[in-house]
């Protein structure tokens, strides 16, 4: 058995990218109130897991050797091409899946900031933009990348048993921030609520989600 890990040891890279998807996340979501910092905690430890393992020591890989039998041929840190057996191939796969997932994820979060910057300047409730489509565009952009980037691209075991932990906790962080929304804006939000999905847009409508850039309709921005 090969234990090659050629991804490995690269701790500086590790930091390098901790801190700097760390300082994209806060920069952009900007964590306020309790809860936020919260959410926020747990979306950072899955930062450190997830670069930790890609760049530095394969903890995953290691404890599937070692406690589950797990017997390959050849071994990668990556995951899937460790299990599938499909060596750099599989790697490029995920990765280029992985990322394409995180791109999109990142384009739709990075839309839902500036709707959302436009609705708090004209101080309005929207329902353009992506916000036609989902109740919570930046949440589900931010989902969208993390599921892309530690799940599809490089799942450890770590990222695994966040990720579900953190989309719960931002359903949660939704549906305190609605709370607030619906005592500013009484029925008009309730209306947008009953109409328009927290997360996950409505079957047919991925398309237009995907490719919207510009306020859609004629109703307000939902603010947080």
């Amino acid at each position: 058995m090969s234990e090659t890990f050629a991804h490995s040891g690269a701790w500086g890279i590790a930091a390098i990218m901790i801190v700097v998807v760390s300082w994209l996340y806060y920069r952009t979501l900007a964590p306020k109130a309790w809860r936020e910092w919260a959410v926020s905690g747990l979306v950072q430890a899955f930062f450190i897991s997830l670069y930790a393992e890609m760049y530095g020591f394969p903890l995953t890989i290691y404890l599937l050797v070692r406690f589950s039998g797990l017997d390959r041929s050849y071994l990668s840190a990556n995951l899937w091409s460790t299990l599938l057996g499909v060596g750099e191939t599989g790697m490029m796969v995920s990765m280029l899946l992985g990322y394409a997932l995180a791109f999109f994820g990142l384009v739709i979060l990075i839309e839902g900031w500036r709707e959302l910057y436009r609705a708090h300047r004209d101080q309005r409730l929207a329902t353009g933009g992506h916000y036609a489509f989902v109740r919570h565009p930046q949440y589900t952009g931010l989902l969208l990348a993390l599921f892309g980037e530690g799940v599809v691209h490089w799942p450890t075991i770590f990222s695994a048993v966040l990720f579900p932990a953190i989309a719960l906790a931002y359903a949660l962080l939704a549906r305190s921030e609605e709370k607030r929304m619906l005592e500013r804006f009484g029925g008009e939000f309730d209306a947008y609520r009953q109409r328009v999905p927290m997360f996950v847009p409505r079957r047919g409508q991925w398309r237009k989600f995907a490719t919207t850039r510009r306020p859609v309709g004629n109703g307000p921005d939902a603010l947080r």
